[in-house]
């Protein structure tokens, strides 16, 4: 174990929240270890300001919750609580011990126990033990490090100040076992490499085609909470790049996928959704993952909902079958919540409505609740490369004109078609 005092690191506790403060000197002073970890202090030695802080201790759960008043446990696969201050959150994790290999855990062991399947994916890990032991089954180097606010020393047991000092993510431990315990750190991995701009290790690189199918066991649900994190943290573009160079969105679009490696318009579609994200997150607006989702299976249901026309199906109602095939089928792998894929569709929809340029329903369209959105896409798939009879510049312009001049410029119009003075483009990701 490498021990890194005061005056060898940068570490101030004026940049650790009064919140995490408070529990680390609670828990010692009722005997327990207790240290910030992970990316607060990965952030906090590269010179960031981090927003939220963990904390590791020795105290179980149960310990935590007695001791804090404002707190509750949560989590089954491993249990840990939250102690709130107002609106902070302070994530307090017992350290956890080395899991044995039992399939079905024993009735005597109480709540020290882990589960594994078959193939050796963790069902269940509340084994808890040392910090030593902690610091081993953590998923990366980098987020692996320990700081005392007691000692103000901070304590590195897996070569993570190495890596902080070469840029480098690295797997702890073997990276094909890691990998077949949990895969979800094959995309944590690439996460936090695209967040960081850091390299990935050579060594963990190579396990990730062997154990990426691995992802297939994870529940759509769980895949949720990963995309959102991967693609709402404010580096999409980068994570986005990265997902394709490791051949992982195959495991999460596998479709959207697919078109993306046929049409060099689809892929551009999706990355400059990304793009857009992070530059609305970068600037402090609001962003939806119905925004994103639309752009990723847009390939697939503007495919299909072709496909449908052709056979004799009238555009609403083909589009209106392939986004709920597309959806559905997304679904398989990666749950969609209700309140995400209603917009996705009414983005999607509202493509065929921003051909129409005739009468009072063209005027009146700029007043919807999701015109934004679907303006916002209708942008986007220009910029891709898609041939669109330059909708976009003439909606750019006609949004700006009061009700009365919409209603006397769309009355001219003679049908869908047309042209209009190429303007100044602005993307949103509002929906």
């Amino acid at each position: 174990m490498n021990i890194i005092p005061r005056d060898q690191h940068n570490i101030s506790r004026k940049n650790i929240s009064d919140g995490a403060l408070k529990v680390m000197a609670r828990l010692r002073g009722s005997g327990h270890q207790a240290y910030l970890v992970g990316g607060a202090v990965r952030d906090l030695l590269l010179g960031g300001h981090p927003k939220d802080f963990d904390i590791a201790t020795d105290a179980t759960p149960e310990t935590v919750h007695a001791l804090f008043r404002n707190s509750r446990i949560i989590g089954r696969r491993f249990r840990i609580v939250h102690v709130r201050f107002g609106r902070e959150i302070i994530e307090v994790t017992t350290f956890r011990g080395h899991h044995d290999n039992d399939l079905e855990p024993s009735s005597e062991s109480g709540g020290n126990h882990s589960r594994q399947s078959a193939s050796g994916l963790l069902l269940r890990d509340n084994v808890y033990g040392t910090l030593e032991e902690d610091a081993v089954r953590r998923d990366l180097t980098v987020n692996a490090l320990y700081y005392d606010s007691g000692t103000f020393e901070v304590f590195d047991h897996v070569h993570g100040l190495k890596d902080l000092e070469r840029r480098s993510i690295c797997i702890i431990g073997e990276p094909a076992v890691r990998f077949t315990e949990d895969p979800v750190r094959m995309l944590r991995v690439l996460r936090f490499a695209a967040k960081l701009e850091f390299k990935i290790d050579t060594h963990t690189a190579r396990a990730i085609p062997g154990c990426a199918h691995l992802l297939a066991e994870i529940p759509a649900a769980r895949l949720f909470d990963e995309f959102l994190k991967l693609f709402l943290s404010g580096y999409a573009a980068a994570t986005f790049d990265m997902l394709i160079r490791h051949k992982l969105m195959l495991y999460l679009f596998p479709d959207s996928y697919a078109e993306m490696l046929r049409h060099t318009v689809a892929h551009a579609l999706v990355r400059a959704a990304m793009a857009s994200t992070d530059q609305r997150i970068a600037q402090d607006k609001p962003v939806t993952p119905a925004f994103i989702l639309a752009a990723l299976l847009w390939p697939v249901v503007q495919r299909e909902a072709l496909r449908l026309q052709e056979r004799g199906d009238p555009p609403p109602a083909a589009m209106h079958s392939a986004a709920q095939e597309a959806i559905s089928e997304a679904a398989r792998n990666i749950s969609i919540p209700k309140r995400f894929s209603q917009p996705m569709r009414e983005i999607w929809e509202f493509q065929l409505r921003l051909e129409n340029r005739r009468g009072r329903k063209a005027a009146e369209l700029v007043d919807h609740r999701r015109f934004r959105a679907a303006y916002d896409f209708l942008l986007l798939r220009e910029q891709a490369g898609e041939d669109t009879g330059d909708l976009g510049s003439w909606w750019t312009e006609f949004q700006q004109l009061p009700m009365e001049q919409r209603l006397a410029q769309a009355a001219q119009e003679k049908g869908p078609g047309g042209g209009g003075r190429r303007s100044r483009r602005r993307s949103s990701n509002r929906a």
